[in-house]
């Protein structure tokens, strides 16, 4: 179990942040997840908000190539949520 500083009881696959992409048009949307997953450390895990169609489609596989892994996917009122792990680098 994982608590916070306030005492609040942390899921494993708790994002530590969220990148809302609804409204932004690929590549973009796979561009800026990308430099946010760079800028984490490894092992943590970023929440994306992205829209329906191309987005939800090419987003994760492109994430999943770059050696990220995608651990939830979710609709949630007409968009879609994925949390990804960043990875371990080598």
């Amino acid at each position: 179990m994982v608590v916070d500083g306030e005492g609040h009881t942390l899921s494993a696959d708790q994002p530590n942040t969220e990148l809302d992409l609804r409204g932004v048009i690929c590549p973009y949307n796979f561009v800026k997840t990308k430099l946010k997953l760079e800028a984490m450390e490894q092992g943590q895990i970023l929440s994306v908000l992205l829209d329906d169609g191309d987005p939800i489609r090419n987003v994760p596989r492109s994430v999943s190539n770059e050696g990220h892994t995608i651990i939830a996917q979710d609709r949630i009122e007409g968009s879609y949520r994925i949390l990804i792990r960043r990875r371990e680098d080598e």
